[in-house]
């Protein structure tokens, strides 16, 4: 288990608490355009999963942690909402089918850059013509790194993001800031697409 995974399955064991389901930014900015069959490509929580269900899109929920994965399957069964919730090595995870709406937050940093670019590039492949894609990363300048493995990580430039959709229609083009803990500052890209087509 890598430490990052490691570091997310402690923190999903915990009992979730209202304040832990509430999407953050980058779901919220990305809600409004998913419809249809949703991939949520490294879920946590399913906190984008569950609201994307319960405004009728029919999800699959694929995490590395156990206890994020076991979380959304009692939580898709106490809800009767069409969100399943599967265990998966996403570094190779082979997608197998096309879908309306793809969305990947705050996974692919974890990745070294050209398993990063991969899977975006498998991700991009797999969104249907006119479907849209959501994709957050952590970018270079960010100080926060306790996470991530020392050689097994990629940040991405603040323009690569945006670049890597070119001949999409790119609706959202975000670069975001926070504080955070220990005196570090976690800088983000957005971006979400429209596939042509």
């Amino acid at each position: 288990m890598t430490r990052s995974i490691e570091f997310f399955d402690q923190q999903f064991a915990r009992s979730a608490s209202a304040a832990a389901l509430v999407l953050n930014p980058f779901e919220t900015l990305a809600l409004p355009y998913l419809h249809g069959e949703v991939l949520d490509f490294g879920s946590g929580m399913g906190n984008l999963a569950f609201a994307a269900a319960r405004q009728g899109c029919r999800v699959t929920a694929l995490d590395a942690s156990q206890a994020a994965v076991a979380h959304m399957q009692q939580r898709a069964a106490a809800e009767a909402l069409p969100v399943r919730a599967e265990l998966a090595d996403l570094r190779q995870y082979r997608i197998d089918a096309d879908y309306d709406c793809i969305v990947s937050i705050g996974l692919l940093m974890f990745f070294d850059c050209s398993t990063a670019r991969k899977v975006l590039g498998e991700l991009q492949r797999q969104v249907r013509p006119g479907g849209y894609a959501a994709v957050n990363v952590l970018i270079e300048g960010t100080t926060y790194m306790d996470m991530f493995e020392p050689a097994e990580h990629c940040l991405f430039t603040a323009t690569d993001l945006q670049q890597r959709f070119a001949g999409w229609d790119i609706v959202q083009n975000e670069l975001s800031e926070f504080e955070a803990p220990g005196n570090t500052v976690k800088r983000f890209a957005t971006v979400i697409a429209r596939k042509p087509g």
